[in-house]
């Protein structure tokens, strides 16, 4: 397993905690009975075990798979192919971002889920599999997500839809709770705001798994930085999201897919969720 293989490493997932509860590095080392230097050390991606199980505590994150993500020893199964979803990772300066493709394999109706930094691998894509992209959903209006939204937009005639809490210009608003249709599939939708003032979940129910775009709401054994409130970003994450079925295949905006039982079990975030 290589360190590359999820989107945060156990500095990513201490840094956000520690700027998510607004604690310095003065009284997080007094907090966790280490020093400012040791803490420093983490934070620069030198692990120590001693130390990572000594933060863990006042950073409110689960001490084993804080641990673990320290140790590289886990990352999600790879999910096998499932007819009806496709993702599309492009790169964004020095980070990569993904977009995904749903579609009803019945009727080749098909809607994108943001653009990633550039929209030609989803046409690509959707002209091999004879796929008509019909709506484009937009998770939230970071740059990475809608870098190329214009184009694929012009391209397919598709109409684009966002969040009523985070407007993008040239889109449909929705609220949270409205649904939507892809063919004979069902789109249900859910705020889960904290990273953005507008994040939404989205829902999708009639392939083979229930699936959850979630956006940076939620990564393979971490989340998205509470950027507008980290308390809020928690919430909505163990309260919407973490709540689905087990089986529920979770895509987010970066990093690889993962389920809600694996997050359940390993993402330090929720200690009260994990079961070692």
């Amino acid at each position: 397993m290589t360190k590359s293989s999820l989107e945060d490493f156990c500095e990513d997932i201490v840094g956000k905690a520690q700027r998510g509860l607004q604690l310095s590095d003065q009284v997080l080392a007094d907090l966790a009975d280490i020093t400012i230097s040791d803490l420093i050390k983490i934070k620069t991606g030198a692990f120590n075990e001693e130390t990572v199980r000594k933060l863990a505590g006042p950073l409110f994150l689960g001490e084993e798979a804080l641990v673990s993500a320290g140790n590289n020893a886990w990352a999600p199964r790879q999910q096998e192919p499932l007819e009806g979803l496709h993702s599309f990772t492009t790169d964004y300066h020095d980070m990569t971002v993904n977009a995904y493709l749903i579609w009803d394999p019945e009727t080749s109706e098909a809607a994108a889920f943001d653009t990633g930094s550039k929209c030609d691998p989803i046409l690509q894509f959707a002209e091999q599999k004879s796929l008509e992209i019909k709506q484009i959903f937009l998770t939230h209006s970071h740059g990475d997500h809608i870098q190329d939204l214009d184009k694929l937009k012009n391209s397919t005639n598709a109409k684009v839809y966002a969040s009523d809490k985070e407007p993008v210009p040239g889109t449909e608003l929705f609220a949270e709770g409205s649904t939507f249709k892809i063919g004979r599939l069902s789109v249900e939708t859910m705020l889960t705001w904290g990273h953005s003032i507008g994040g939404m979940t989205f829902n999708i129910l009639g392939l083979g798994s229930p699936i959850a775009i979630v956006g940076d709401s939620l990564f393979a054994g971490s989340m998205g930085g509470g950027r507008v409130s980290y308390p809020d970003a928690l919430k909505n994450n163990r309260e919407k999201i973490l709540v689905l079925p087990d089986e529920t295949i979770v895509c987010p905006g970066h990093g690889p897919q993962t389920t809600v039982a694996e997050e359940k079990q390993h993402n330090p975030f929720f200690p009260e969720l994990n079961r070692q």
